[in-house]
């Protein structure tokens, strides 16, 4: 329920309106304490792929700094632009941007194994696939009936299965310690602490409120971190030493990884942008229904979409991550009825200082990956959750079911098949060329192509040809 000390009940559903700035800057900051953990995530995933992630002794690693860095001044700065407003740039209300774990499966098979200098083909697909994001500003509503519950649901649910197994990994000691055979991989030390924040995080989620509940993942790392520090997984000389070698401030450096034409990395970001397009339409009607009780107009949804993809555009030519709108914050604005869109404009600007600030980041590279993965495991089990919520809404009749278990099966059998090969095995897209072996191995854009290509030709089955043949066949089987 609203605080009526903040305005009255038709100022709080007002985007333009301003609370008393002594209230709304803890609403701001709070807004980026919701996100700040799922914002920094993927970089810290990417970076582990690539082989200069935690754990990995590589000379490149403080690269994975700099990636931190600017996953929060660039989420800071594609929220000035849904906020603030750029011409028609923009929803013009409280949306709050960060770096996308829907791209996290597309990225990986850019990038495994290759560090750094697999990073120049990336960032030529994130800058190509964000230019392309903000082109579906115009026709965003018109291909929106292409992209229902069904496929979204899909889409979404094999994102999150397709990392949880990146949770369970860091959660276990890392990625570089499992490949090592170290006896510390899977050790009771290592999944305490990991526990430690599961435990913290769903005892915050379900008997907290408020601001505690909101923060319920970051709170859960921060306990775990000073957990791993009284067990021994990380010392404060440790946290000292990356105290002092951070930087006060930086500047971001354009193209600072090059830049690479792949047409693996083109088709691909292009592709999921249409997934985040309608997941960002999807946020902006939750912001309009739950803050001011009114429908998404038109006109706020193509800014947001075109402010989508300029942000993942620029973020591309500073070595950020794809941007996208969090919907955890459409719930927060939910909860405090605050519809301002210059409270987000705070947190946004809070984002930008630290995303200047390498020392912010030379503290977020200290946190154990046993303790990192222990919010992993909830943030991608809830991205699952989310999918499974989204096919909540589809009617089950036996036309779907069908489209769901093909393109089920063909995305998560190449999941299972061709990600958790070793390298140099016979795999069953070996025989495509390469750029398309990349999009078929997290199986997200096969299963997406072919859930909306089904949809489209398949005709439409009657309302009564629904699930009853086919639970009354198992319910007689049982007889």
């Amino acid at each position: 329920m609203a605080d009526e000390t903040l305005g009255t009940p038709e100022q709080l559903r007002d985007p333009n309106y301003t609370p008393p700035l002594g209230k709304a800057i803890p609403l701001g900051i709070q807004h980026v304490l919701a996100m700040f953990v799922s914002n920094v995530t993927p970089a810290i995933v990417l970076a582990g792929a690539a082989g200069f992630g935690f754990g990995s002794n590589s000379p490149d690693f403080p690269e994975l700094l700099y990636m931190i860095q600017m996953s929060m001044l660039f989420a800071g700065i594609a929220t000035l632009f849904q906020t603030i407003t750029f011409g028609p740039v923009g929803a013009a209300l409280p949306i709050v941007q960060g770096t996308s774990f829907a791209f996290i499966p597309i990225m990986i098979p850019l990038v495994v194994g290759k560090g750094v200098d697999g990073l120049a083909a990336l960032y030529g697909g994130v800058l190509i696939g964000g230019i392309f994001h903000a082109a579906l500003g115009t026709v965003i509503g018109k291909i929106r009936f292409a992209l229902p519950p069904l496929v979204t649901g899909l889409v979404v649910t094999l994102i999150g299965l397709a990392l949880v197994k990146v949770g369970i990994e860091y959660a276990a000691g890392g990625v570089p310690a499992k490949a090592a055979g170290a006896e510390s991989y899977g050790s009771f030390k290592s999944w305490s602490a990991a526990l430690v924040v599961i435990f913290v995080t769903l005892g915050l989620k379900f008997y907290a409120r408020g601001m505690l509940a909101v923060s319920a993942v970051l709170i859960g790392i921060v306990v775990g971190y000073f957990y791993s520090m009284a067990i021994g997984l990380l010392s404060f000389e440790a946290v000292a030493n990356s105290w002092t070698r951070s930087a006060v401030f930086s500047l971001p450096i354009p193209f600072k990884y090059g830049f690479e034409f792949s047409m693996a990395a083109v088709i691909g970001f292009c592709l999921m942008a249409f997934v985040s397009a309608v997941e960002t339409v999807g946020d902006v009607s939750g912001i309009c229904k739950g803050g001011a009780g009114r429908e998404a107009t038109d006109k706020e949804i193509a800014g947001a979409t075109y402010a989508d993809g300029l942000g993942t555009a620029v973020a591309g030519v500073f070595g950020a991550l794809p941007n996208t709108s969090f919907s955890q914050n459409v719930g927060l604005i939910a909860m405090t009825g605050v519809m301002s869109r210059h409270v987000v404009t705070i947190g946004a600007i809070f984002l930008i200082i630290c995303g200047l600030i390498p020392k912010v980041g030379g503290v977020i590279r200290t946190v154990p990956i046993e303790v990192l993965g222990g919010g992993v495991v909830v943030m991608f089990g809830m991205v699952v959750a989310s999918g499974v919520s989204m096919l909540s809404d589809v009617v089950w009749n036996r036309r779907n079911m069908v489209i769901f278990a093909v393109a089920l099966s063909v995305g998560l059998g190449l999941q299972l098949e061709v990600m958790n090969l070793a390298p140099g095995s016979a795999n069953a897209l070996q025989h495509l060329p390469s750029s398309l072996q990349i999009l078929g191995a997290s199986g997200i854009l096969p299963a997406a192509l072919i859930a909306i290509v089904l949809n489209l030709i398949l005709p439409a089955e009657l309302a009564d040809e629904a699930t009853e043949e086919m639970s009354g066949g198992m319910a007689g089987s049982k007889k």
